[in-house]
């Protein structure tokens, strides 16, 4: 039976690797979670080998963080406005809440799809505790849904909590034109 099963795997084309190439092996500096991310019912409790801890070591804007290790994270699925160069109208106060949301606090980081954008920086989906980061500044409007294929795990989700904070006009949505 199992080298029938090998034999028709090897046949199809699909290295034994390719079962495993989904999951995240964590750097020296990230250490793996035996913890799930946590499940609101908002979103689908991630994979554990796709989920990995680290502390925040600081904040540089609202959608990017630095962690221990000297790495760079930045926040999949939002964009906050920019506070490097010109400051955009809600920068400063997108900038303030994620420091409030992370800053010496320890993080449970979820990789979607691709390991880093073109700067270098990690891209992930970021929790403290029960709270969803990424999904939290969209909510309370200190970020925008900004989707770029192929990490869409949760656009719908952001894409409603933006529709949401647009109506009830909450931050940037009731203070920027």
């Amino acid at each position: 039976m199992r080298y029938t099963l090998l034999l028709f795997v090897v046949l199809l084309g699909l290295p034994l690797a390719a079962c495993a190439s989904s999951v995240v092996t964590p750097t020296k500096e990230l250490s793996s979670t035996k913890t799930a991310v946590p499940n609101s019912g908002l979103f689908p409790t991630a994979p554990q080998a796709a989920v990995t801890q680290a502390t925040v070591v600081r904040v540089i804007d609202g959608d990017t963080i630095e962690i221990d290790g000297n790495l760079r994270v930045r926040y999949i699925g939002v964009d906050t406005p920019e506070v490097s160069g010109k400051v955009e109208c809600y920068g400063r106060e997108a900038t303030q809440k994620n420091r409030e949301l992370v800053e010496g606090k320890r993080v449970r980081l979820e990789k979607d799809v691709s390991e880093t954008d073109r700067y270098g920086r990690l891209l992930r989906y970021v929790y403290v505790g029960d709270t969803f980061v990424n999904a939290e500044l969209v909510r309370e409007g200190y970020a925008q849904a900004a989707t770029y294929p192929p990490d869409v795990k949760y656009q719908e989700l952001f894409t409603r909590l933006q529709r949401e904070a647009r109506e009830a006009k909450r931050g940037l949505w009731g203070k920027c034109g």
